[in-house]
């Protein structure tokens, strides 16, 4: 949704069904699609599973870590096989396999709820082919903040945070369409917009560039013409 905000046309692939997803969607393995198709595409935004990397996960051991595969090195070489722009979405324990990555955060853009409760929910982006910019600021609060995992209900709290209803989260996420699962999975659209929209910015930078360079060579070439024109004129 974020990147439908910024003005992009979206086209969504995972490899389970997205019953809720609100624009055009292709069931299958999205490395597989990004071969086939991502030449097709301006840009290529990629959510590898988290699984491998979430603090959620180690907190099981690390014989459930180990389950999970590492996909990001996999999508990355497809992405850069592509020569598209591009951007790979995790969590902050993916931290390190990601290049140079630009860290999102729900207080930058004023998401939670009305009593005070923040979405602290840091998403790390990797950006190939464009400059994102300077990111806003974190702006942590000490209030309980709402957290988006795992099932939602009671208002159980724990390392500092409070554990609220699927209606809740949703308002929070500034996400109405989601189911609680799939809430869970998802990122909130004002990171993508703001990502999107530094795409756009980057665009237009560079065509406003290429414009002056076209620019330049017409008045050099008119330049050279008249002057064309003027011998011929002296030599009549």
């Amino acid at each position: 949704m974020g990147y439908h905000r910024a003005g992009f046309e979206v086209v969504g692939v995972d490899i389970a069904p997205q019953s809720h997803y609100p624009f055009e969607f292709h069931q299958g393995d999205a490395i597989e699609y990004i071969v086939e198709h991502g030449r097709e595409f301006d840009v290529i935004h990629a959510s590898p599973p988290c699984q491998a990397h979430s603090v959620m996960t180690k907190r099981w051991g690390q014989e459930v870590v180990s389950s999970h595969i590492n996909l990001i090195p996999a999508t990355r070489a497809a992405l850069q096989a592509t020569g598209k722009p591009y951007i790979i979405e995790n969590v902050e324990g993916a931290r390190d396999e990601l290049i140079r990555p630009v860290m999102l955060c729900g207080t930058m853009f004023g998401l939670g709820l009305k009593a005070g409760n923040q979405l602290r929910r840091h998403r790390y982006f990797e950006c190939w082919g464009f400059e994102p910019g300077l990111t806003p600021t974190c702006k942590h609060n000490k209030k309980q903040t709402v957290l988006v995992c795992g099932n939602s209900g009671g208002r159980s709290r724990r390392d500092g945070c409070m554990f609220h209803t699927a209606d809740e989260r949703r308002k929070a996420m500034d996400i109405d369409w989601m189911t609680n699962a799939e809430l869970v999975q998802a990122i909130p659209p004002a990171y993508t917009e703001w990502i999107g929209r530094r795409i756009v910015a980057a665009d237009t930078e560079y065509s406003e560039h290429i414009e002056e360079k076209e620019v330049e060579f017409l008045r050099e070439e008119n330049e050279r013409l008249r002057q064309q024109i003027e011998e011929l004129e002296r030599r009549i």
